[in-house]
């Protein structure tokens, strides 16, 4: 039985907080196909309030991260162009381990990004 569960955390990187109110999706890839598994938007800490994936639903396989960025930044005033550099970013990634938590945090400004299996 799967004890794992996946969490994330973003960071706005040229604001240095954390990124309050940002909307993310989770889908499950399965070939060509995708099922949306979940949508949660951050706290006041940048976090969700609980695992994206809890353990009743963690299992192995292919995932994405959808984070809706463009909304954010242009909520938070940061003077994006219109279209914006970044609007969604995705994060596809592999669960290989069904007992293990996953952490996928994000680290955002207007103009890049960076992200890492974090712990």
């Amino acid at each position: 039985m799967a004890s794992g569960y996946l969490t994330t955390h973003v960071l706005d990187t040229a604001r240095g907080c954390p990124a309050t109110g940002l909307r993310i999706t989770l889908w499950r890839i399965d070939g060509d196909g995708r099922e949306k598994l979940a949508e949660v938007t951050t706290n006041d800490d940048g976090r969700t309030d609980g695992p994206i994936l809890p353990a009743a639903q963690f299992s192995t396989g292919r995932y994405e991260l959808i984070f809706h960025a463009g909304d954010y930044l242009r909520r938070t005033g940061q003077g994006i162009a219109d279209p914006a550099f970044l609007e969604d970013i995705p994060v596809r990634f592999g669960i290989a381990d069904a007992t293990s938590h996953y952490h996928v945090p994000l680290l955002l400004s207007p103009y890049g990004y960076s992200t890492y299996r974090g712990s």
